[in-house]
């Protein structure tokens, strides 16, 4: 790709972009929120046609110029993004062929179809029967059926727009294995991620951008994570971490005490669970995938349909929360881990986001007041460092940091004793993560108690003052800041009760 410049309105969203790319390699794209990555690989994928941009794209040694996807994918280009595009009531196969001429014809010849899944699933190395329902699998697996059907499209270039970043553990180790296979089949991978650990083990090449510029394009063997994060603020970030030691009141803004929830189907969620959250207080949530974090704090939110035992406390005052308004009016606000889906509402602009969660904030005898809305969104987006062409654009046109950030505008504007931040950081780069600690860091010396469930041991370790450990829906683990240690917090999330190491108030 040589020389892209892509515009929107109001925006230079690339400026003579350059990136080249070896035949069977993998080539990683790095870059900040709204760097440009994901636009420049929509144009390589053919979601921009060639009269929306200018500069020229040469594949094999010819140049290329795609009017759509479908031409993009003939050239075999795929690109796979976060948000998997399966069909989750269709079978492996059905998906595999969705767009395939084996499906598409009159008569279709199931036979076959089953057989040739079989065959890709095989090449993929999966042991699934192709008659499997897609939403009955993992994440994971849905993942590696997303690349497999890119595959039997005869893909050669293949684009993974944040692959990770739903994926457990287990999940992303299948993956890496199944990129090293296909590099040394000669498939050719652009991976975009945030998470320089994976960078810096799998790719051979690293381009980053920065604010739409090419900066960079290095063998990985001339890298490593200090500089890539260098060069992709364009400073050196000597603390990733910015933790800031601060007074915490010895009064307790939250308790919980012998906190059981059960599900419909009569399932425990959470197990006779206790804990206190101090007012400036920040308290790390660790655990892993199925601990029952998400399920614990959306319960005390208001949020979870099944039978709940137990005493909740908010600032001195017994509470039986049955629904997210009821939390807000007690001063919780909750930022989920899936800001797409519970965070915003998509095709409404950023103003209106952001005073959502709040309208009687805005209001004035029954009504909205215009005026005073915008006034209250310039304040917390000035606040958030927000970037974005006006306050009337639509949130889905921001990057993943920037819409984080109208996220915790719009919990701000409630004014909450209690800040729940539910992966805060999950799918935004170094340098928003470092924006959001600082905006944590202020919010706790304000008073605000606040929970931090985080899958990143490093975030949980680097931003509490008091960390949790959940597993099976129980507490095993707490330990003080300076006592915290990845192994320890490890022992206790594996269910592994040795407690005798624990601090703190249970």
């Amino acid at each position: 790709m040589k020389g892209i410049t892509k515009e929107f309105p109001g925006v230079l969203a690339l400026d003579n972009v350059s990136i080249s790319v070896r035949k069977g390699e993998i080539h990683a794209l790095c870059g900040e929120n709204g760097a440009g990555k994901s636009t420049l690989m929509k144009i390589l994928s053919g979601v921009y046609a060639h009269n929306e941009y200018s500069g020229k794209i040469v594949i094999n040694g010819e140049n290329v110029e795609f009017k759509s996807i479908k031409e993009s994918q003939d050239a075999g280009v795929s690109i796979i993004y976060q948000e998997l595009a399966l069909v989750e009531d269709m079978t492996i196969a059905e998906n595999l062929f969705l767009s395939h001429d084996l499906i598409r014809k009159k008569i279709i010849n199931w036979n076959k179809i089953y057989a040739e899944a079989k065959k890709w699933l095989q090449y993929i190395g999966l042991d699934l029967d192709p008659q499997t329902r897609v939403g009955d699998l993992t994440v994971g697996k849905q993942q590696l059926i997303e690349i497999t059907k890119a595959l039997t499209q005869k893909t050669e270039i293949l684009i993974l727009d944040e692959p990770t970043a739903a994926l457990t553990e287990s999940d992303v180790e299948v993956l890496m294995n199944l990129l090293n296979e296909l590099r040394e089949k000669g498939v050719t991978c652009i991976y975009i991620s945030h998470k320089l650990n994976e960078v810096m083990s799998l790719a051979d090449t690293v381009t980053i951008l920065r604010d739409g510029k090419t900066i960079s394009s290095d063998p990985i063997e001339q890298l490593n994570e200090d500089k890539i994060i260098t060069k992709m603020v364009g400073r050196e970030l000597t603390e990733l971490f910015p933790y800031e030691a601060r007074p915490i009141s010895t009064e307790n803004v939250l308790e919980v005490k012998a906190y059981t929830t059960t599900d419909n189907s009569g399932s425990k969620v959470s197990d006779n669970v206790s804990f206190s959250l101090k007012k400036g207080e920040i308290v790390g949530i660790s655990g892993l995938m199925g601990a029952g974090r998400t399920e614990l704090f959306m319960s005390l939110f208001g949020k979870f349909d099944g039978k709940r035992d137990g005493s909740v406390i908010v600032d001195g005052e017994d509470v039986n929360i049955k629904s997210p308004a009821e939390a807000i009016q007690k001063g919780i606000a909750y930022v989920s881990e899936d800001r797409k889906r519970f965070g915003l509402v998509f095709g409404m602009n950023i103003t209106q986001n952001t005073t959502l969660a709040a309208l009687n904030k805005v209001m004035k005898v029954n009504l909205i007041d215009a005026a005073l809305e915008l006034r209250r969104t310039m304040d917390l987006t000035e606040k958030m460092m927000l970037k974005a062409p006006s306050l009337e654009a639509r949130v889905e046109q921001l990057s993943g940091g920037n819409q984080q950030k109208v996220v915790l505008s719009k919990w701000l504007l409630t004014n909450p004793k209690i800040l729940i931040l539910d992966e805060p950081t999950r799918g935004i780069d170094v340098g928003a993560k470092y924006e959001i600690y600082k905006i944590i860091n202020e919010l706790a010396a304000q008073g605000v108690g606040i929970v931090i469930i985080s899958s990143e041991l490093p975030e949980v370790l680097g931003m509490s003052d008091r960390i949790l450990v959940m597993a099976e829906g129980r507490i095993t683990g707490e330990f003080s800041r300076d006592e915290a240690t990845q192994e320890k917090i490890m022992l206790c999330a594996t269910g592994g009760d040795n407690l005798e190491q624990s601090v703190g108030n249970r």
